[in-house]
């Protein structure tokens, strides 16, 4: 926003200048402190997810667990960066984004292959800001929550924050994207843009006050929707997998106990799921008569 309304305040519209903002209030080190606490915790539950697979449908599939992995690093190096703002202090020990993308650029380049890679990586960015756009749009990010809990007016709200708000980090990704194949394509590191860089280029454009000012809003909103995330993202809880609201009973449920398990393989006989039956984990057999099946009922010697 002030970048749109042209007041230069010498701080970064990127990570850096939010952490140096939030140094400079009154209690700024206890708040750059509870910063590092949390990056630090989200890094290690995207790691615990990279390990063992999210709690939510396909969890365990490679892609995922990969994508897991890279937020970790992502959230580990923003914990470091602001540990070190901490240490030194207020704002003064935040680097620019602008630089710090400049100077990584340049040491990848140097590398053998780096073109290759600095332009992957480009082209990764783009990718990236693409399928989040598109996954917002459709309203992908309710799988992950827990909307049976919401009343309708808070789901029609947390849609509005995941759209919006997941909408304006897709395109601002993919905008850093073209910058940094630019810098692969010329072998020219200064060609590569932070978040800050990248939104300063939107002013140059014929939209770029109605660009920076949705970009402003639509970030705004991606935080509001964090929020709604740490409330209602869906966890597996006492075993129960975090797909299958508990209660819910399918083709797909999971046997009780081993024992069951094993009386399904050995007699091919269906089960219920305890929560849908007030008679626990019996097996199911049916009572036969005068050659008519009727209802199944638990079988007392297997129970």
């Amino acid at each position: 926003m002030r970048i749109r309304l042209g007041i230069d305040s010498g701080q970064e519209a990127d990570r850096s200048g939010a952490v140096g903002t939030l140094g400079e209030q009154p209690v700024g080190r206890a708040l750059l402190w509870a910063l590092v606490v949390a990056l630090a915790a989200m890094a290690v539950w995207r790691l615990c997810e990279a390990a063992f697979g999210q709690t939510v449908e396909g969890g365990e599939k490679w892609s995922r667990r990969l994508g897991s992995l890279g937020m970790a690093v992502f959230y580990a190096v923003i914990c470091v960066g602001v540990v070190q703002t901490a240490l030194v202090g207020g704002s003064s020990g935040g680097r620019p984004g602008d630089e710090t993308s400049k100077e990584y650029t340049a040491r990848v380049l140097d590398w053998p292959g780096g073109r290759v890679i600095v332009g992957v990586f480009g082209v990764v960015l783009i990718v990236v800001g693409v399928v989040i756009l598109v996954r917002s749009l459709i309203r992908k990010f309710e799988k992950n929550l827990r909307t049976d809990e919401m009343s309708p007016a808070t789901r029609r709200v947390v849609a509005i924050l995941g759209i919006v708000g997941g909408a304006a980090c897709g395109v601002v990704a993919a905008g850093a994207g073209p910058s940094v194949l630019l810098a692969a394509v010329r072998y020219d590191p200064s060609q590569a843009k932070g978040l800050d860089e990248t939104l300063r280029s939107f002013a140059a454009t014929p939209a770029g006050p109605a660009l920076l000012i949705a970009a402003a809003v639509g970030l705004l909103l991606f935080g509001l929707y964090s929020f709604c995330g740490a409330r209602w993202r869906k966890a597996a809880e006492h075993g129960t997998p975090a797909e299958q609201p508990t209660g819910a009973a399918g083709p797909g449920t999971r046997p009780d106990a081993p024992w069951q398990e094993e009386l399904i393989r050995r007699r091919g006989t269906p089960t219920i799921s305890r929560q849908n039956s007030p008679s626990a984990t019996a097996p199911m057999m049916p009572s036969t008569i005068a050659g008519m099946t009727t209802v199944p009922h638990p079988c007392p010697s297997e129970r």
